[in-house]
């Protein structure tokens, strides 16, 4: 029985990064999810949290509110809408005061927040809910002997206190799903190092000495994949590498993709269904992608 999401795409996603959505789309289905687009999401409002926090809190209220409205869950596969719609739970579900001032702001359009829609991403969605048993069965195309490396982002394990979907310290579940479809993915000492993409607005040079600096590793550690999960991440790792590497002067080829596209490789999903042509990294470098 297939259960049903409402997908909320985020903002990168959605104007920039495709490849994610289309793989996503070409692999839940597959895994008896299906995702439910919904009119008037907006904003999630966790870029605008540090200038005014009461308006993060009511536009990440209003996009729960639509999906509480049609009865549905939500799937946010951006990990920082996840975490502004984490933080707006955790806060509008506990202050019956700042329940009441969100609602006043959600009354002109109809729209009440009542906590009631769960939040998943792609990470719990895949581990927790489909379960590695599941995947494993879809597999037609181990991948075998190809050593990944991992990437998680700040936003999806941390903070702990506002509840994420791995350990901050020791993040797992990643790895769990890439050996479960044959790959070999491997601790390395930069795995928790910051991406440095949202210090790209006023800082940039140093956003792509950090997206360089962490790709120079895994270059350096002969890994054959990087692996993200994250819109803003992979930006950084795949649209700008090109830019990383003259920032820290270094020559970089190291194929960048995102776990549901690597997942649809293994599922023997037609490359083009899974958005590889839209990868800017060196992803022909591996030899499934490559072929034909």
């Amino acid at each position: 029985m297939m259960k049903k999401y409402a997908l909320y795409p985020g903002c990168v996603m959605s104007t920039e990064q495709y490849a994610y959505e289309l793989s996503l789309r070409a692999v839940l289905p597959k895994l008896d999810i299906e995702l439910v687009d919904l009119n008037g999401f907006s904003c999630c409002g966790e870029p605008l949290k540090s200038v005014n926090q009461m308006l993060t809190l009511a536009l990440s209220a209003r996009n729960l509110a639509i999906a509480e409205k049609e009865k549905l869950d939500v799937f946010a596969p951006c990990p920082v809408c996840h975490l502004a719609f984490s933080e707006c739970k955790k806060i509008v579900d506990s202050d019956p005061a700042m329940n009441e001032k969100v609602n006043a702001f959600l009354k002109d359009e109809e729209l009440h927040y009542m906590g009631t829609a769960e939040v998943v991403t792609t990470l719990d969605l895949l581990h927790d809910i489909v379960g590695v048993e599941t995947i494993t069965k879809l597999v037609k195309k181990p991948l075998k002997e190809m050593k990944v490396a991992t990437h998680y982002g700040c936003h999806l394990i941390r903070p702990t206190e506002i509840g994420r979907v791995d350990d901050a310290e020791n993040p797992q579940k990643m790895e769990t799903i890439l050996k479960a479809i044959g790959a070999e993915p491997m601790d390395y000492p930069e795995k928790l190092d910051c991406c440095g993409g949202l210090l790209t607005a006023n800082h940039p040079e140093s956003a792509l000495t950090k997206t360089g600096q962490k790709l120079q590793k895994v270059q350096e550690q002969n890994f054959d994949a990087f692996i993200d999960i994250c819109p803003w991440c992979h930006r950084q790792y795949d649209s700008k590498q090109k830019k990383a590497g003259e920032t820290v002067a270094a020559k970089l080829e190291v194929p960048v993709l995102y776990l549901t596209q690597l997942l649809g490789l293994s599922f023997g999903i037609p490359k083009d269904k899974l958005g590889l042509d839209l990868n800017l990294s060196p992803v022909n470098k591996l030899a499934m992608v490559g072929e034909g």
